[in-house]
């Protein structure tokens, strides 16, 4: 039994609703920032957290434990972790750890840089050793041939390197609630109008042939 998931195109990988997949990456972001604006209200019916500090740690707290359930989930569901929530979730519960311990909020406002940067460099550095590494985070939604994934994950590379870029300048000279802010309604557009950028590319490589016949079962 495979404990990481295996190649996208692997014969007998289990897929997960595409919908499910992007709700477990994404429910733990959408946690934090509904903990930090309701830190307070959540500090008051929960004890234990009225002592962690204000609200950035309150979210802090519950981002960590929304990331350890949703990788939880995907276990339970495909008996494989996937590498990239792995990775971030590792990342969060780490630099998590340092902002609850030390009470300074620098390292939770590191780690999409630290988390960007290394999702780019994985993405590019598997280019060079031949592996596409994109097509273990989206198989479940799109299926592409070899050079499909080939240039998506380069591009994808080089857009998460930005992002690292863009939240070193925003947490820098932005407070924290903006920064919050844009973490959430700033991210998540800018990542869907690249991915919509990307559907000439994704339209011309799609295995057609091979979603018709599993459409046809």
């Amino acid at each position: 039994m495979h404990v990481f998931e295996t190649d996208p195109n692997a014969p007998g990988r289990k897929h997960i609703n595409p919908l499910l997949k992007m709700t477990l990456e994404l429910g733990p972001l959408m946690v934090f920032f509904f903990a930090n604006a309701r830190g307070a209200w959540i500090a008051e019916r929960v004890p234990f957290l009225a002592d962690i500090g204000g609200p950035i740690f309150v979210g802090t707290a519950c981002f960590m434990i929304a990331t350890a359930i949703a990788l939880t989930a995907s276990w339970m569901l495909t008996r494989t972790l996937p590498i990239m929530p792995l990775l971030s979730g590792v990342i969060v519960l780490i630099f998590g750890a340092l902002t609850l311990w030390l009470q300074d909020e620098t390292f939770i406002k590191l780690k999409p840089t630290i988390i960007n940067t290394l999702f780019g460099a994985i993405l590019l550095g598997g280019l060079l050793f031949g592996k596409s590494l994109l097509g273990y985070v989206f198989d479940s939604a799109f299926r592409l041939d070899a050079e499909g994934w080939r240039k998506l994950t380069w591009r994808w590379g080089l857009f998460f390197l930005v992002m690292a870029l863009i939240n070193e300048i925003i947490w820098r000279n932005f407070s924290t609630d903006f920064w919050i802010a844009f973490k959430v309604w700033g991210n998540m557009p800018l990542s869907i109008v690249f991915t919509l950028m990307q559907l000439p590319l994704m339209q011309r490589h799609a295995l057609v042939e091979e979603a018709a016949e599993e459409a046809k079962r």
